[in-house]
């Protein structure tokens, strides 16, 4: 009895991270280009075998253990342009600082298969980071970029383009550039985000 209070009552089993995958809510938008950060949080969910499924800070939300670190992994369910709200409630209930909040997305600028890992940036014109940075009222925070390809013709609609599917010969180099992120991952937790810049970048 004692032991279990001890552990309710233990801070430092708190979450010293989050991680937040961006995408759309709903079978529509599942393997959208623009649903990239979703797919990362479904990898990642199988290789460390936990769950993302409580919907809480309008969030499906897991928790696992990644590189030693108790971590929080969320899909805000708010749609792209509303993450921030989602993030927020988050970080307010769990008092996380900026520093330790990575945010995985799609990056339209990156040829497919690319990954990109970022202390901190603009929102790149990324209306889910626009959000973030809004409601966070900070910009640094960790990212991981993973491209999705530019849009085939400048005339072509980038919103539409974002919410296409991706063709059969770029799934297996999205799902390269998903384990690289994945293997990034403990660089990043364990402070190391320039190892993990000149191995993945």
């Amino acid at each position: 009895m004692f032991n279990k209070l001890k552990k309710y009552c233990d801070t430092s089993s708190s979450p010293e991270f989050l991680i937040v995958g961006l995408g759309n809510p709903g079978l529509k938008y599942e393997l959208t280009r623009h649903n990239t950060g979703f797919l990362f949080v479904e990898a990642l969910k199988d290789k460390y075998n936990f769950n993302v499924k409580k919907l809480k800070f309008k969030s499906l939300i897991g928790d696992t253990t990644v590189a030693n670190k108790r971590v929080i992994v969320i899909k805000p369910q708010t749609f792209m342009n509303e993450s921030g709200k989602a993030v927020r409630e988050c970080v307010d209930f769990y008092k996380i600082p900026p520093s330790k909040i990575i945010v995985v997305f799609d990056d339209a600028s990156l040829p497919v298969g690319a990954v990109r890992v970022r202390r901190s940036g603009s929102d790149g014109g990324h209306n889910g980071i626009k959000s973030i940075i809004s409601h966070l009222g900070v910009n640094e925070f960790p990212r991981i970029k993973l491209g999705i390809g530019q849009k085939p013709h400048p005339d072509y609609d980038l919103a539409d383009y974002v919410l296409s599917n991706f063709n059969k010969n770029e799934i297996p180099l999205m799902r390269e550039s998903i384990e690289k992120a994945i293997e990034a991952l403990p660089f990043i937790l364990n402070s190391d985000i320039e190892k993990a810049m000149a191995l993945y970048n």
